[in-house]
């Protein structure tokens, strides 16, 4: 048996989540910048700073389709 959340509590909750996903994921991409990237040249910065500026969508993306899937009909009985 499978339990299914209304849809406003699912967007709320997946909104937490991203939130928090950006948090710490900011931070995280930010020590391992300063940890590997301290004595590189600008244009390692600005590569790296690229590809993880757009990484985070893809987990943002599993959320928000989690967060906008319908419930099936009859559910929630």
């Amino acid at each position: 048996m499978r339990t299914t959340l209304p849809i406003r509590a699912r967007k709320f909750i997946g909104t937490i989540f991203i939130i928090v996903l950006v948090l710490v994921y900011a931070v995280v991409a930010v020590a391992v910048a300063s940890a590997t990237l301290a004595e590189a040249p600008w244009y390692a910065h600005a590569l790296y700073f690229m590809f993880s500026g757009v990484l985070w969508v893809v987990p943002a993306m599993v959320i928000i389709k989690w967060m906008s899937t319908e419930n099936p009909p009859g559910a929630g009985r």
